[in-house]
């Protein structure tokens, strides 16, 4: 279908981001007020405050309304957020947009024109049942548009027609995007055969999802992975998703499982590790260290179970895939984890009276991340040795244990008598190494040394009043 340049220009702009889209609002309204290109920039401007228009219109329009969150509702469970790269089962949340907009200019106008117009009359009665069963319609005819284009016909010039639909990773989604709103159906029913939640994915457990996975339209190569990430949702423990692959090969060897259609949940399990190895390393980089012990507890689980119960040779595939994850996991935390000692050393070292100014102060935030740090090293310890952390942690935590317990008692010492131009400084030195015990040694030993330094201060008092 033909379009003029002035349409090629509004899908263009429509597909780049929204602060892209503001940015050239900005230039081109200025370049209209210097007077340069006003052919140009009245044009580009007219068609950006279509664009932005409409969006405003959209966002003021009830969610449940939005014809195309109504469209890709099947696909929700399997989008995937971000950069990272996707895996069987996964679909990108970026392609859905350029494909609706594909869909509604040429995939299937008529179509897309009649699904809108339901679901305007359905709004206007309130039969949220008419526009439920519009949107089915329409995902019928959307997938038949999208499994077409992306199909290769001998003769026709596929990689043109492709490339109206969108860039190179919409392509890439695009069957798989099709073959779900095919699919809808038998989606919807194994997720209603499925416990809601999965916490021990034993025998019993293996067998009844084997038989709600037994449908010829969810066992293609396409599609399976898609029914397993549904599985994998409701696992406590999502790594366990290899136990159908296990089962289904009757073995553990990973060249019989591998050899099996569910070896792909191998595959899934390897990817999704991997995922939150690179999540967990992100979150150190940028001292988020609130979920660490959870991420910690999962990757340990997931890379432990996984050796154990799959027969994975070190040269092949999924054993360097595991390696790799292992070795992410312990590059990253290893820098983090030599960097708590010097921090700790920073804040409690003594340094002569000379050297410390009137008007010294310890940042209680600083106190307070190198605390949770000194977690996060306690916590690693727990994970170590199947993360390969092993040797460092445990290195670490004694080190710090001796250091720390050393340093508060001196600290402690040290406010019985000194210089009282540096007492209000060593005082925060003796409450930040009070907190550090609280986290090495517990509340108990943490309570005790504080007993003992609100006792040097008395005594301290005392003898001078007493002198």
């Amino acid at each position: 279908m033909s379009q003029t340049p002035t349409e090629r220009l509004r899908d263009y702009l429509a597909q780049l981001p929204p602060q892209s889209q503001a940015l050239l609002m900005r230039e081109f309204e200025r370049a209209v007020e210097r007077g340069e290109d006003l052919s140009v920039a009245t044009l580009v401007l007219e068609q950006l405050r279509k664009i932005v228009r409409r969006a405003e219109e959209e966002e003021t329009r009830p969610r449940g309304d939005d014809p195309a969150r109504l469209l890709f509702r099947p696909l929700e469970p399997f989008l995937a957020e971000g950069n990272f790269p996707i895996r069987p089962g996964q679909v990108r949340r970026t392609s859905l947009l350029p494909i609706w907009q594909w869909l509604g200019r040429e995939g299937a106008p008529d179509a897309t024109r009649e699904f809108e117009t339901a679901l305007v009359k359905a709004h206007d009665s309130g039969a949220t049942s008419a526009a439920e069963a519009a949107a089915r319609k329409y995902q019928v005819a959307a997938a038949e548009a999208i499994v077409k284009v992306a199909t290769p016909v001998p003769g026709d010039d596929k990689q043109r027609a492709l490339s109206r639909v969108g860039p190179p990773n919409v392509v890439e989604d695009l069957v798989s995007i099709g073959l779900v709103l095919r699919a809808r159906e038998a989606l919807e029913t194994l997720g209603s055969r499925l416990p809601s939640q999965l916490r021990m994915f034993g025998d019993t457990q293996i067998a009844s999802v084997t038989a709600a996975l037994n449908v010829p339209s969810l066992q293609t190569p396409q599609l399976l992975p898609f029914a397993l990430s549904l599985v994998m949702q409701r696992l406590v423990a999502p790594w366990q998703i290899i136990r159908l692959a296990i089962k289904m090969a009757a073995s553990d060897d990973e060249i019989r499982v591998a050899a099996t259609p569910y070896g792909v949940a191998v595959t899934i399990a390897l990817h999704d590790l991997s995922y939150l190895a690179a999540c967990l390393r992100s979150d150190i980089r940028r001292g988020h260290l609130d979920n660490v012990g959870d991420q910690l507890k999962t990757l340990h689980d997931g890379v432990r179970g996984l050796r154990t119960e799959l027969d994975l040779r070190n040269e092949s595939t999924w054993g360097k895939q595991l390696a790799s994850i292992r070795a992410d996991i312990s590059n990253s935390m290893q820098s983090e984890i030599d960097s708590v000692p010097g921090r700790v050393r920073r804040i409690l070292r003594q340094r002569p009276d000379k050297d410390i100014s009137a008007a010294a102060m310890i940042d209680t935030t600083e106190v307070e991340e190198v605390a949770a740090l000194i977690d996060f090293v306690a916590v690693c310890r727990t994970y170590a040795s199947e993360l390969a952390i092993n040797e460092v942690t445990l290195r670490t935590y004694s080190d710090l244990q001796q250091y720390v317990e050393k340093s508060t008692e001196a600290l402690v010492q040290s406010l019985r008598a000194g210089d009282h131009r540096v007492r209000g400084y060593r005082q925060q030195q003796a409450s930040a190494a009070i907190r550090f015990c609280e986290v090495l040694f517990g509340h108990d030993y943490a309570s005790l040394m504080n007993r003992a330094a609100e006792n040097a201060m008395t005594g301290e008092r005392k003898a001078s009043r007493a002198g």
